[in-house]
């Protein structure tokens, strides 16, 4: 599989990343046969960016995923985890997680954005997954936080990327205008950018993206498909957008982007996952993937052929801003 380069860095990554979410039994349970099933089919595949973060499923995820890559060989693969959140003994557990993750919520989540608390983090991380050391740390949701984090959090992940700890260093948020201040005005090598530039939502053309090719700095796409609405070749009522039920225009603004993508030969999910990497600062989009079959599909979407000619009729009939960029296919002399 196609490997970038995160600018600037010496971090590579497969176009396609796995993301880890949902093996922390992110909205169900995942029995953990299938988490580790999941894991082996993607480096199967050539999947080697995986990402995690102690959020998810409150350390289960990271749990998991370091278990699935014991034996596998260090130097072959990329993971990421995140800071913000550290988990602490919950004084008083109700029995499950109230933040989406199906788990005893015999821990919480802390925020701390501060030196200490980003430490400490990663040290947690390091004993959870059983790595000696992580890829790409992101400072996650700084949303309410940015002065601790551009001021504290940030230069404290600098300071390990500069002594090697650390290969590549940013943010990961749900918008844009923040992270392009990250880019602009911190150490970031990277962000990841979810659910903002999208067939839906091309918002990131404002600010993030235009910041990050003015500065030669690089972007990973998550949450193309809009909490699901971009996931299926048909788009039906009920299905969510950003977490909530699509309204009814969204919905026939999918079906429409549906249509010309069958005219075209191809996919709306195959095509939701293409869209982004057609911008030249995103060079890999990261999917959930909870089991083999979840795997296979992803990569087969991945690998499905989207004629450059698709943007442009999208472009002409107002599905997608005029000022997106000429697809590529996001590949250029930074690949492998």
């Amino acid at each position: 599989m196609h490997q970038r380069k995160i600018q600037n860095t010496s971090v590579r990554l497969t176009e396609l990343g796995f993301g880890a979410s949902v093996i922390g039994n992110l909205y169900r349970v995942t029995p953990a046969d299938d988490a580790t099933a999941a894991v082996d089919a993607a480096w199967e595949a050539g999947l080697r960016y995986f990402d995690t973060a102690p959020h998810y499923g409150l350390g289960l995820s990271e749990r998991r995923l370091g278990a699935a890559l014991r034996g596998r060989p260090r130097e072959e693969y990329v993971i990421s985890s995140k800071v913000g959140r550290l988990l602490v003994p919950n004084e008083k557990p109700r029995g499950v997680d109230t933040e989406g993750f199906v788990v005893r919520d015999d821990l919480r989540r802390q925020w701390d954005f501060s030196r200490d608390g980003v430490l400490r983090s990663i040290e947690d991380t390091l004993e959870r997954t059983g790595l000696d050391r992580l890829d790409i740390v992101y400072l996650h949701d700084p949303d309410d936080h940015w002065r601790q984090a551009a001021e504290e959090a940030m230069p404290t992940l600098a300071e390990l990327r500069g002594q090697g700890v650390i290969g590549a260093i940013g943010a990961g948020m749900n918008q844009s205008a923040m992270l392009a201040r990250f880019l602009r005005e911190t150490a970031a090598d990277v962000v990841m950018l979810a659910g903002r530039y999208t067939l839906l939502d091309q918002s990131a053309l404002d600010d993030l993206l235009p910041a990050a090719r003015e500065l030669g700095k690089s972007v990973v796409a998550v949450g193309v498909f809009n909490s699901g609405l971009l996931s299926r070749d048909r788009p039906t009522e009920g299905m969510k957008y950003d977490y909530r039920d699509a309204a009814p225009a969204l919905v026939a603004r999918a079906r429409a982007l549906a249509e010309v993508c069958a005219a075209h030969g191809t996919t709306l999910p195959a095509a939701a996952i293409a869209f982004p990497r057609t911008h030249p600062s995103i060079i890999n989009v990261t999917l959930g993937m909870r089991t083999p079959e979840q795997v296979g599909r992803n990569v087969e979407l991945h690998e499905q052929r989207v004629p450059d000619g698709l943007w442009d009729d999208l472009r002409t009939q107002g599905l997608i801003r005029s000022d997106v960029p000429t697809g590529h296919g996001g590949r250029d002399e930074r690949c492998l």
